[in-house]
């Protein structure tokens, strides 16, 4: 989306003059207002342009004069411990932010050299936020106790797979906070930590001096941990150490870039895995995609009591009286005109039980896996979105939206 056509969300005049601490403070602040999950500072030739990602669309907030948007850009350097000097290569910090009211925020930062000076990227993580999601996440019923079961298991893998900005650290971090009870040492590898949980031993990795995921995995490894995090399974060495751990009795949480769940397995087998290894540890794959959510105070009736057939592949798990009524977005100023007022999860959760073992062993294609896990009652991303559909939660324009064409389909 270019510049012009993202949607003014509002013009508040903030204090630049000699103040770049309090414009930087007031942006942060009213980013977080909106629930935002990114800022960002965009270099044109004779301004910065100050944009938020709201629900997954841009939205503007502020322009500013090149000079001005500058300052508050070295302000953040600053706060985020960054060489001020050091414009010319990518670079990354992390600044915890302090808001008017005391919350607490942290922001990772990225910065590129662009054609007309440096662009910034601030990721807003919210530290009070993962603790209580695990519940909250968006997993029907039937998912959340697959999930629990998983992680209740003292040794095995858990892939979390999905494209980015897709909710999957959001869903990892609270299956941390629902492991640490103080009884499992747990133990993350992070690019890089996003956000601080207490009582965990977190660990970054540092290109810089090539400390990379396979080298702190195999230390984190003579930490004797009951739990490890791997922020992202990226290649052959650290899925082959994951596999390993998993094997010798630890529980191994891990992300990788996959489609949807079946995508996973072929994906780690890829990696050049051995597929008996894989068989034996997997506990199971959770693929997620984020949609929104209508707003209660604005979203508009659509009767299709007279299309009894419409969720006829979902009847089994709607509560009475569900999929008589969806819902469309309509816009008010609860939800800035957009219709739409959060966020929620859209899930597969596929078991590893003994046929599908077989079937990994047997290096089998996605097709059959995903067959074998329907057959085994998996709740794929078609039916997951029809339930949120007839549950009155989002739209089925936006779950077309979010979800692709070939795996709504009836056939896949």
């Amino acid at each position: 989306m270019s510049i012009e056509e993202a949607i003014d969300f509002r013009e508040r005049p903030l204090p630049i003059d000699d103040d770049p601490e309090a414009a930087v403070m007031q942006i942060v602040d009213e980013a977080a207002a909106l629930a935002a999950s990114d800022i960002f500072f965009v270099t044109d030739p004779d301004a910065v342009h100050v944009l938020v990602r709201h629900m997954g669309s841009m939205r503007r907030l502020h322009t500013l004069a090149l000079g001005d948007g500058r300052r508050c850009m070295n302000y953040i350097k600053t706060a985020s411990d960054m060489d001020l000097s050091e414009k010319r290569r990518p670079s990354d910090g992390r600044w915890v932010f302090i808001g008017p009211s005391g919350s607490r925020r942290d922001l990772r930062i990225n910065t590129i050299p662009t054609l007309y000076g440096e662009d910034f990227s601030l990721r807003m993580l919210g530290r009070d936020r993962h603790g209580d999601d695990f519940q909250n996440l968006g997993l029907e019923k039937q998912q959340l106790r697959d999930l629990i079961n998983m992680l209740q298991t003292p040794g095995g893998l858990i892939l979390v797979t999905g494209p980015s900005g897709a909710g999957k650290t959001t869903s990892l971090y609270g299956c941390l906070h629902f492991l640490n009870d103080g009884k499992r040492k747990l133990n993350t590898i992070e690019d890089p930590i996003e956000c601080e949980i207490p009582g965990v031993r977190q660990s970054q990795v540092d290109p810089s001096i090539g400390l990379d995921f396979p080298d702190l995995l195999r230390s984190v490894l003579r930490q004797a941990p009951d739990v490890i995090l791997i922020g992202e399974i990226r290649d052959k060495v650290t899925a082959q150490t994951a596999i390993r751990a998993a094997n010798s009795g630890h529980l191994v949480l891990a992300t990788m870039h996959a489609p949807v769940t079946a995508g996973a397995i072929r994906a780690m087998l890829n990696y050049d895995v051995h597929p008996h290894f894989l068989a034996s540890s997997l506990l199971g794959v959770v693929s997620q995609r984020l949609v929104r959510v209508l707003c209660p105070k604005c979203h508009v009736p659509i009767d299709v009591s007279e299309a009894p057939d419409a969720f006829a592949d979902v009847v089994n798990w709607l509560l009475p009286g569900q999929g008589k009524t969806i819902y469309g977005p309509k816009g008010c100023d609860s939800c800035n005109r957009i219709g739409f007022s959060t966020r929620t999860g859209i899930f597969e959760v596929m078991n590893i039980g003994v046929r599908t073992r077989g079937l990994i062993a047997e290096m089998a294609g996605e097709r059959a896996i995903a067959d074998e896990a329907l057959r085994n009652g998996m709740i794929d991303f078609r039916r997951a979105g029809l339930l949120k559909v007839a549950q009155g939660v989002t739209s089925m324009e936006e779950l077309m939206r979010v979800i692709p064409a070939e795996y709504l389909g009836s056939e896949r």
